[in-house]
């Protein structure tokens, strides 16, 4: 399964830019053949590996209600999602994080950030974002589009305790392939 085309053209040197994945994310989450051919479960997440721009690695995701990530960054991958059904929660952090060196980490006050995104809206971060994903209703499944560039080396879990930030363990390729 493919996603809707892609120009070349319009990927940097360096990989997509994090505006070039959301750009792909958004056409891909307004493609209805794309999101149509996910299989929903109702009792956990589901997704098929889409071929993404330039190189990227990219992800269309089913999300049943009342699920979600748990906090978590990409490491030195920068990304975005766009919600193609539904409604999606991010709850992130505005500050960067030291990418190594501790377990756990107390957290400024004010570094909190919440938004709501429906169904055709997106985001796009950079490298390190720490951030948790959800689908808060307790009735319909979300979809969305998720695209990352360099492909994700690991992804680095955390849990969340007041400001405390623990590092609780680390996700390779092969773990979630």
């Amino acid at each position: 399964m493919s996603a809707p085309a892609y120009s070349p053209a319009l990927v940097g040197v360096a990989g997509p830019t994090a505006a070039e994945l959301l750009a792909f994310a958004l056409r891909t989450a307004a493609d209805p053949e794309v999101v149509a051919s996910l299989p929903l479960d109702p009792e956990g997440r589901t997704w098929i590996r889409l071929e993404g721009p330039g190189g990227s690695e990219a992800w269309l995701i089913g999300w049943p209600p009342g699920t979600g990530t748990g906090w978590h960054d990409h490491a030195e991958s920068r990304g975005a999602f766009a919600t193609a059904r539904g409604r999606l929660t991010e709850h992130s952090l505005s500050v960067r994080l030291p990418s190594e060196g501790w377990r756990s980490l107390e957290l400024a006050p004010g570094v909190d950030r919440s938004r709501r995104l429906g169904t055709g809206a997106g985001r796009a971060f950079g490298e390190h974002h720490v951030h948790e994903v959800l689908n808060e209703s307790t009735t319909e499944h979300a979809v969305s589009v998720h695209a990352y560039y360099p492909p994700l080396p690991l992804i680095r879990r955390y849990s969340r305790s007041g400001p405390v930030l623990h590092l609780e363990h680390v996700e390779r390729p092969a773990d979630w392939q």
